[in-house]
């Protein structure tokens, strides 16, 4: 169970870039639960089987919890971390199904994602300006990545053959093997293009296979090498706080949805399997909304 934790920790460190203060929050919660299913089992070294955990072990966790002390925040803090490991155990099919779906705890106020700004997103996009390999994948990458929202996993797993760009869509494999088409802009197909044409066989070998995106090796590149790639990028378009690759994600939901286009668009793009997951932006379209209308309307400045 614990190298099972070991690996989702570094999946969303990867993943999602979460500061040190978060990932140290996670780690503790799940080695919390960790515990409980192995005292609960008699296991001296957290051996339980992933699968053996169903819904009437999760809430009794969650009552073991309430029973200590904690607070509404916390509990709520501690189930999500649960269901961030349940949702990556599916994901990597170690289990079929998650124990914590239908389960109902304390709500607590939910931090809206970080985003970039349309200045920002132009500085990032911008500053791979040179026709080096490198320069060509890494605006590619981040030209295709804000064109579609997919995840940073999707984009490293992509193969040649799951790219259109006649027809200007792409192939995405997203959580649980779920297949979905994207379409991107002219703009970012025609700089993948370059790429494909002008980089990728100059660092293609024999280990390359199909994969789209290389590192210097010619092997597919990981999530941990697009992380430093866009940690580099970040630092060179003069952006001063933290971004992660789902701020991408992120910051094209939000512009989409402040542009006008419908929530249910928004959802099959992200390839998210409830709109309630995809709601969370509306709050943050919100914002810009009533930012605007300050801005605008005479009785209100």
């Amino acid at each position: 169970m614990n190298e099972s934790v070991d690996r989702f920790l570094n999946y969303i460190t990867v993943e999602r870039g979460v500061s040190p203060n978060t990932l140290a929050a996670y780690r503790n919660d799940l080695y919390q639960l960790v515990e409980f299913l192995a005292a609960r089992d008699h296991g001296a070294n957290g051996d339980v089987p992933w699968d053996e955990v169903d819904t009437q072990v999760v809430m009794a966790y969650v009552l073991e919890l309430h029973d200590k002390g904690y607070s509404d925040t916390t509990r709520a803090r501690k189930v999500a971390s649960a269901r961030s490991l349940f949702g990556f155990l599916v994901e990597e099919d170690v289990i079929d199904s998650d124990p914590t779906e239908n389960l109902s705890v304390p709500r607590a106020g939910r931090s809206l994602p970080e985003t970039l700004s349309l200045e920002e997103v132009e500085a990032l996009l911008s500053v791979s300006d040179g026709d080096s390999p490198d320069s060509l994948r890494d605006r590619a990458m981040m030209e295709l990545l804000y064109a579609s929202g997919m995840r940073v996993s999707e984009l490293v797993g992509m193969d040649l053959e799951d790219m259109d760009l006649e027809q200007e869509f792409v192939r995405c494999f997203g959580k649980g093997s779920k297949e979905r088409l994207v379409p991107i802009h002219a703009q970012a197909a025609d700089t993948v293009r370059a790429y494909l044409v002008g980089g990728r066989p100059k660092l293609a070998n024999r280990v390359s296979g199909r994969a789209v995106f290389l590192n210097q090796r010619g092997a597919r590149l990981t999530r941990q090498g697009f992380w430093l790639i866009l940690r580099g990028l970040t630092k060179r378009a003069g952006i001063q706080r933290k971004i992660s690759p789902h701020t991408l994600r992120h910051s094209f939901a939000t512009h989409l949805l402040r542009g006008g286009a419908p929530l249910r668009h928004v959802q099959e793009l992200l390839g998210h399997a409830s709109i309630t997951t995809t709601q969370v932006y509306t709050h943050l379209t919100s914002e810009h909304v009533r930012e605007e209308y300050e801005k605008a309307h005479p009785r209100a400045r």
